[in-house]
């Protein structure tokens, strides 16, 4: 039998990039369905969005729990909604190595500048340094995560024209335009099996 398309979303923040997610499938631009939202963070506006759309939205604490531990509940999760592909969103945990292989080339994390520039860096701070260095290009980069700090193999890219006038707001904006662009690609080629992952490379098969 045929598994659904079924997605985990993994947030600790507002959840933006998800929200785009969310209106593609409503709208039926996309073939999926958000079955879980997980978030470490009680106060994440991600849980919000996701109640706003009648999805399972879960506060899983991670006091008290090692990395792994905590991964190790995480999947049980993953595992009961019948996950296929796992999404972070704005998620401010390191995965632990136990996770990483568990779910190899199964766990996509969005990144806001065109690796390998500006790996490590969180939002706000990525664009303020684009703006500092005078870069006249930025974007998104969509990866699969490996141990290291956005250092997997990289799926899809879309470029972003930085202006002299822009600020790390306005070139958030546009970024994060750009993040849901090919985040909604990404999910359609995953479940569409035409990622294939070569060492640090992902070739997209015909």
């Amino acid at each position: 039998m045929q598994k659904s398309n079924n997605i985990a979303v993994l947030a600790s923040t507002k959840g933006t990039d998800m929200q785009g997610i969310i209106d593609a499938i409503e709208t039926g631009i996309l073939d999926a369905n958000i079955k879980i939202v997980i978030s470490n963070k009680k106060d994440a506006y991600a849980l919000e969005r996701a109640k706003k759309h009648n999805l399972r939205s879960i506060f899983l604490d991670p006091k008290g729990k090692s990395r792994e531990e905590y991964d190790r509940k995480v999947s049980e999760l993953i595992e009961e909604f019948d996950c296929q592909l796992i999404l972070l969103i704005g998620y401010m945990k390191i995965m632990s190595s136990w996770f990483v292989q568990k779910y190899l080339n199964q766990v996509m994390n969005i990144h806001p500048s065109l690796l390998p520039a500006y790996a490590g860096g969180m939002d706000l701070n990525v664009h303020e340094e684009v703006i500092k260095r005078g870069c006249k290009v930025t974007g998104a980069s969509l990866i699969f995560i490996d141990e290291g700090a956005d250092t997997g193999p990289i799926i899809l890219q879309r470029t972003v024209p930085v202006e002299y006038s822009d600020t790390p707001d306005t070139l958030k904006v546009k970024v994060q335009k750009a993040e849901v662009d090919i985040l909604l690609e990404g999910i359609r080629l995953f479940f569409k099996k035409r990622l294939a992952v070569e060492g640090k490379k992902v070739k997209i098969l015909a």
